[in-house]
């Protein structure tokens, strides 16, 4: 098993959920996060000013079978990808084990795939 753990844009969350769940993904995680990127630059938008060294994103986390893992990763990046600077970053751990709270059980049979 491993957990999949994508820092994505906020404008493009909504775009990706609605992928991963035609896609098959049937549960995952997501909270807003604030990170500090690379670019250290001021931007105008509308006649506004920011910086842009803070810069909100969402985090989306994914656990699920090895096989699984390859394309849902290219849904998030087919679905992500504007081709500009702050896209986001994926990161892809393992899972040692894992456990159902209501009925105890352990092992990846715990993940309920569609496929």
């Amino acid at each position: 098993m491993k957990k999949i753990e994508a820092i994505i844009r906020k404008t493009k969350f909504e775009e990706v959920k609605e992928a991963l769940l035609s896609s098959d993904i049937n549960w995952f995680e997501y909270h807003d996060v604030h990170g500090i990127g690379q670019s250290r630059q001021a931007r105008i938008y509308r006649g506004v000013q920011y910086s842009t060294d803070v810069i909100e994103r969402v985090a989306i986390s994914i656990v699920c079978r090895n096989q699984f893992v390859a394309p849902t990763i290219q849904v998030i990046i087919n679905t992500a990808q504007t081709g500009e600077i702050g896209d986001g970053r994926i990161f892809v751990s393992d899972i040692i084990d894992t456990w159902s709270i209501r009925t105890g059980e352990n092992g990846d049979s715990v993940l309920r795939d569609k496929k």
